[in-house]
């Protein structure tokens, strides 16, 4: 999508000429040093890359170059993730692995309207060698048998993204406990139904989730015991039930090594190595669609997801540094950690809170994460990009004029070349530079997931951060892992080919209208099978049978409930979702989704909902406007008062839709998907609030009774 730009004539002449000569001078150099074997973005994106290996239409689709076999692990042998580890310690023991920021102060600072928000200052990031980590992972899982945890038996963890996670995970998967993951941001019913259904012991946790939620349920949670807690100082004076045992970390670290539990030297005589088929995970999903299920996720499952996801990012190695701040308790996170833990790179943690030098917990004029840790490899879901999109782009409209001309030139002719496959280093050093450095400035591996992404803020992370996004399409029933674009492939709107460790098929849904002999491109339910497909849901047989099946060659297979489609370079694309789709009064099929990823391109939105009922023949929506936009507008119409008057005054509301509509009608939504009336939402739609995910995807049944009144109110109490 180009940029409007109200430009004189004269002037793109004289940026366009300045650019030629560059691009004249600079070009015979790059002829000489260029390979010959080498091609342009766009003569790699026009490549068949996944074929499907019936010759129908409906596959099933596989990589080019796992058209014989699907590939299971990243090296023979490897077929467990301690040995992963283990490997990798061997390769890289000085190496850096985990780094954590030091904490230089915390103070309050009270805001204009008299909420008082906690600040920090951090410092740099210290760093563990991949031999420390591999000694801390020896002695607390030797600890935590001392603690009488045994083998397959579950052990549950319920802590914010840190490294003390990841330690106690490769501990777990070390020793063969199973590790039970559940969201630091779930409620007390879910985290109490979570740990009842797998019947844990043992809890691993963060000071402040104990004293904030596990505490106020532990008596809900019969079976529990012990209790680790990984912050250095427990909080004293706290009372807990009978019978429940409270340590910290370090305390059980020291446990594990004393020479009677036969770890004087870290060589523990009791640890019971685990099979490739052993259950390694089981993890919680967010719960979007109603109680959170556990998915049963054995060590060669993660091992064939992050060997599929690895392939996908060339030159994975030491040299590479990764900021780990998305929930460790969501699959994108978890393989991502995996991956280049396999590889030696570094990982660097963070926060959503500390991640950028505006973000809401660091002390201004003090630097984020992200600044001090420069990393070439970040994973993130479109809600993320979407903000840091938008955020951007108002900055461009308080340039002055000569920045701002000069900045949509840059930006749309980078748009053209990008389009013939040739890159803008002229662009990038002069332009660029500033936005980059948002990221750190070194970035060059975005991976998006967890939801569609727009194009425009796909096409945007493209041009301004200098570096490619792989927008990939995968489950918690599949480790993460169905599909990830190619890095040079700068196509918008695609979720890219099948990895290499599986395959996807596309299953008729005649209901929706959707199949695989639809022209110009086949369509259909996705179906993925593979080595990475996981064992089932715990305890779920109804709910197994419904969504697993083996075929005739005992290959397990996830129908995934999405509706894609299959393009002429074995590329798929994400276009409906069986739950998203609903029918109208009149017949008309409206897919929520794809009217909620059209708005979200709407300066004026941050975040929208959807909402359809069979009973009635029009669409209404759930608006969180953009503070800034929303009080730019008030100030347009003369609207004065607060920000939950605003958001409650009727004209306000009835200009906002009408700048939806705009936006729908100018994105060529028919006139019966867009919404008729919404609802602004004072407060915005954060995980703490219950009414979206981890990942950010709504919560509709949630979101449904949160607004009741409203719904009734916009279709008229009958």
């Amino acid at each position: 999508m180009r940029l409007k730009q109200d430009v004189s004539p004269v002037v793109v002449v004289i940026f366009r000429l300045v650019v030629w000569l560059y691009s004249l001078i600079s070009y015979l150099p790059y002829l000489m040093l260029r390979s010959s074997d080498s091609q342009s973005f766009s003569e790699c994106s026009r490549r068949v890359k996944a074929r499907s290996i019936s010759g129908h239409p409906s596959g099933p689709y596989r990589d080019v170059r796992a058209l014989r076999a699907l590939t299971t692990c990243i090296q023979p042998g490897m077929n467990t993730l301690d040995r992963v580890f283990e490997s990798s310690v061997c390769r890289n023991p000085h190496l850096d692995c985990l780094g954590t920021r030091e904490l230089l102060s915390e103070e309050d600072e009270t805001q204009e309207d008299g909420r008082v928000f906690k600040k920090v200052i951090l410092g740099e990031y210290r760093w563990m060698s991949y031999d420390q980590v591999y000694k801390e992972v020896r002695a607390f899982g030797s600890g935590l048998a001392a603690l009488e945890q045994k083998p397959l038996k579950n052990i549950a963890i319920f802590c914010e993204t840190r490294a003390e996670w990841i330690i106690a995970a490769q501990a777990c998967f070390m020793y063969n406990f199973p590790l039970v993951t559940l969201y630091s941001t779930l409620g007390g019913p879910a985290i109490a139904h979570g740990l009842n259904e797998a019947e844990v012991s043992h809890i691993i946790t963060s000071k402040e989730l104990l004293e904030t939620k596990l505490k106020n349920i532990l008596l809900e949670v019969p079976r529990l015991q012990h209790i680790i807690v990984v912050d250095d100082k427990l909080k004293s004076g706290s009372e807990y039930p009978r019978g429940i045992s409270v340590h910290s970390m370090a305390a059980v670290k020291r446990l594990g090594a004393h020479p009677e539990n036969g770890t004087s030297v870290y060589m523990c005589v009791q640890r019971r190595p685990p099979c490739a088929s052993d259950v390694a995970v089981i993890m919680y999903t967010s719960g979007s669609t109603g109680v959170p299920k556990g998915v049963m996720i054995s060590h060669s499952n993660i091992i064939a997801g992050i060997t599929g996801v690895a392939e996908r990012i060339p030159n994975l190695g030491e040299d590479d540094t990764y900021i780990g701040y998305l929930p460790l308790a969501h699959v994108l996170e978890l393989s991502a950690e995996m991956v280049c833990l396999a590889h030696g790179c570094r990982i660097g943690y963070s926060s959503p809170q500390t991640l950028a030098d505006q973000s809401t917990k660091i002390k201004k004029g003090s630097k984020g994460d992200i600044s001090v840790l420069r990393p070439t490899l970040m994973a993130a879901v479109p809600e993320i990009m979407d903000r840091i999109y938008k955020n951007v782009m108002l900055k461009v409209e308080e340039m002055s004029v000569f920045q701002r001309t000069l900045f949509l030139l840059a930006y749309n002719y980078k748009m053209e070349q990008l389009a013939m496959g040739y890159s803008t280093p002229l662009c990038d050093r002069l332009v660029f530079r500033k936005v980059r450095a948002l990221l750190g400035g070194r970035l060059r591996v975005l991976l998006s997931g967890g939801a569609p992404l727009s194009a425009a803020t796909q096409r945007f992370m493209n041009i301004c951060f200098c570096c490619p996004v792989g927008q990939g399409y995968g489950l918690t029933e599949t480790c993460g892992a169905g599909t990830i674009s190619q890095l040079w492939d700068y196509s918008t709107g695609r979720v890219g080919a099948p990895l290499v460790c599986c395959e996807v098929q596309l299953k008729d849904w005649i209901e929706g209208g959707y199949r695989s002999t639809d022209r110009p491109c086949p369509r259909g339910e996705i179906l993925v099978g593979g080595p990475n497909v996981t064992m089932g849901y715990y305890k779920n047989k109804e709910k197994n049978t419904e969504d697993f099946f083996v075929d005739k060659k005992g290959q397990r297979w996830f129908c995934t409930g999405d509706i894609g489609e299959f393009h002429g370079d074995g590329c798929l694309k994400i276009i409906d979702r069986k739950k998203d789709l609903v029918k109208l009064q009149a017949g008309e099929y409206v897919s929520l989704g794809k009217v909620e990823a059209v708005l979200k391109n709407c300066a004026l939105v941050d975040n929208i909902c959807a909402y359809a009922n069979s009973e009635e023949s029009y669409v209404i929506g759930f608006v969180v406007p953009n503070q800034k936009q929303l009080l730019a507008l008030a100030k347009r119409k003369c609207v004065r008062g607060l920000w939950e008057e605003l958001c409650n005054n009727p004209v306000i509301e009835e200009e906002v839709l009408k700048v939806i509509t705009e936006t729908a009608l100018t994105a060529q939504l028919e006139r019966f998907e867009i919404p008729q009336k919404i609802r602004l939402s004072v407060e915005p739609w954060t995980p703490e609030t219950g009414l979206v995910t981890d990942a950010f995807k709504l919560k509709r049944k949630e979101l449904k009774t949160h607004y009741q009144n409203d719904i009734e109110r916009m279709y008229g109490a009958k």
